[in-house]
């Protein structure tokens, strides 16, 4: 199992470094003096290739997740940590790179499926922290002999926490989509670059990720 362990991280450490040098690629090209808000226009051939680039990321971290469990609830366990690391090393690519961000405050275009998802550095960082854990506990009981299930309780916490989580990364983007839309001139492509965060609702943030955490709690909890 430790040799499984291994293979996942490397591969997602790796996925991390790749991710990172499209997005090395993209900001030489987008932003040559460093990223920020408003976003720049991508031409539509761009975008479409970097949402499913997004997808075929996602698609790997899934297949490597499932090759690395025996189980439905390992195996899921298991896309969480790969996408976990990915994410953190991720971010730790670019700052040795382009030494961005500059503090874990700033703010990021996290993804674009199925609108963009924007907030500070530490917020997905956190998020990923937590799959970690949930890796953590469903593997190390499983090498005590308890092979844990990811059972309705878990999926329904887990599934609230990351939903208000998830709410917290989107609602600027489709708070901006609904207000642009009831102008008569509304150009999305165009207008939607005019876009600058402000502010992050930290506090929802943070009872999305409390209940996460009592989620892992119920893993735990298992005998």
């Amino acid at each position: 199992m430790k040799n499984r362990i291994v293979v996942l991280t490397l591969f997602s450490i790796a996925m991390g470094l790749l991710e990172t040098a499209v997005v090395v690629y993209l900001r030489a090209i987008y932003y040559p003096s460093g990223f920020q808000f408003p976003v720049v226009s991508l031409s539509e051939t761009i975008l479409v290739t970097e949402l499913l680039r997004e997808l075929a990321t996602i698609i790997m971290l899934a297949a490597i997740g499932y090759m690395n469990g025996e189980t439905k609830s390992e195996r899921i366990a298991a896309f969480m940590y790969s996408f976990a690391v990915w994410d953190i090393f991720y971010y730790v690519f670019l700052k040795v790179l382009l030494n961005w961000p500059a503090t874990i405050l700033d703010w990021d275009l996290l993804f674009l499926l199925p609108v963009p998802w924007i907030g500070p550095v530490l917020a997905p960082c956190l998020v990923s922290l937590t799959m970690i854990l949930i890796y953590a506990t469903v593997f190390y009981k499983k090498s005590k002999g308890i092979h844990i299930k990811l059972d309705r309780t878990f999926w329904g916490l887990v599934t609230l926490g990351f939903s208000m989580i998830l709410y917290t990364f989107m609602y600027d983007s489709v708070h901006t989509l609904i207000e642009l839309s009831k102008l008569e001139s509304f150009d999305l492509l165009r207008d939607i670059r005019s876009f600058i965060p402000k502010s992050y609702n930290w506090p929802f943030f943070t009872l999305g990720e409390i209940v996460c955490l009592f989620a892992v709690y119920t893993l735990w909890r298992q005998k």
